[in-house]
């Protein structure tokens, strides 16, 4: 029986990855630290809440005598951290929460799992032996692209925001911890995730909710930034493909070669709209598009190599973004539309 500790499990991405893991692995048993801040929600695991293999625990990651009791009661062998400031405009207005959640937090984490699973540097007790540490990380630790050219796991970080230097401090903290004191860990890189239960103020559930509500739909500067989509299933599973089988110690980069600017996508999302649930008027919602004063240091392109991935751990992305894009728009209708009726 595996006990696994996931970190920020009520989020987007965590949430997505509970009910995927629990679905594949009936035998691990699931505990989630989340402190149930805005950005995470009990509604995103309703349907798990009961299961005698889940248990969910409020809390800060940075509580460090909270992780040492999960640790000692859970006999914790194995921990996913998804736990992350990760909104780029609050990081800019409010940076110092960033800098406590995503570097002390994870530094108290690395330290709970080295006190518990190592007996010395690189000497595992006997009991924790294989236990592993796998950090959720994002491409913004590179920083941005120019017209051509992908991100590598070698690609040099380069942090253009408070978010982006934050996750890159959390990088270089669990790389520490697997080169001086050996402990088994892996860290992954994604590309924009997109799908079912993201938070409103991303860019996907923004177009969809303010078309709905008949509000302008705002865009940064001229739209044409470009980011690389990865529908949120496929990342999941590629973070179980590197939890089981990466090579301890390496860096993973997950991304759906879907390059798309915002133009793109808001257009592609409010034709879809315009299909599905057209305006009272018979106008298109891109009508309602509007421009807006461009983000601080906003990178221009992000886009992802997902090769080695693909040929070390056999992981390939299930969804294009023409696929993903309609399941992902659907499911969003049906929120909004559920919650207009209340």
């Amino acid at each position: 029986m595996k006990n696994i500790l996931i970190t920020g499990g009520l989020g987007f991405i965590g949430s997505n990855f509970i009910i995927y893991f629990m679905n594949k692995y009936k035998d691990y048993n699931i505990i989630n630290l989340d402190l149930l801040t805005y950005a995470g929600d009990k509604e995103n695991l309703k349907e798990i809440e009961d299961s005698k293999h889940y248990q969910f625990i409020k809390g800060d990651i940075r509580d460090r005598d909270l992780v040492e009791s999960i640790f000692k009661k859970y006999k914790i062998n194995g921990v996913i951290n998804f736990a992350a400031e990760s909104h780029v405009d609050n990081s800019i207005s409010n940076p110092d929460v960033f800098i406590k959640t995503n570097v002390e937090g994870t530094f108290v984490l690395l330290d709970v799992a080295k006190k518990f699973w190592l007996k010395e540097p690189f000497v595992y007790i006997d009991e924790y032996i294989g236990s592993r540490f796998h950090h959720i990380s994002t491409d913004e630790v590179y920083g941005s692209l120019g017209d051509s050219g992908l991100f590598r796991e070698d690609t040099p970080y380069a942090p253009n925001s408070p978010y982006s230097a934050s996750k890159a401090s959390s990088d270089m903290l669990v790389r520490s911890y697997h080169h001086t004191y050996g402990l088994n860990t892996i860290i992954t890189n994604c590309s924009n995730n997109y799908g079912e239960k993201q938070h409103d103020e991303k860019l996907i559930p923004t177009i969809i909710r303010c078309a709905l509500s008949e509000k302008n739909i705002p865009i940064y500067g001229d739209g044409k930034n470009i980011r690389d989509w990865l529908y949120v299933l496929d990342h999941c599973r590629g973070i179980d493909l590197a939890f089981h089988n990466g090579n301890s110690g390496e860096n993973y980069n997950i991304g759906g070669r879907n390059e798309k600017d915002n133009l793109y996508i808001v257009n592609k999302v409010c034709e879809l709209l315009d299909e599905f649930s057209p305006r009272e008027n018979n106008k298109s919602y891109k009508e309602l598009i509007s421009f807006v004063k461009d983000r601080a240091g906003h990178d221009r392109r992000y886009a992802i190599d997902a090769t080695k991935i693909e040929n070390e751990l056999g992981w390939l992305a299930q969804e294009n973004f023409d696929s993903g894009i309609i399941k992902t728009v659907k499911w969003y209708l049906k929120k909004y539309k559920k919650e207009d009726k209340k």
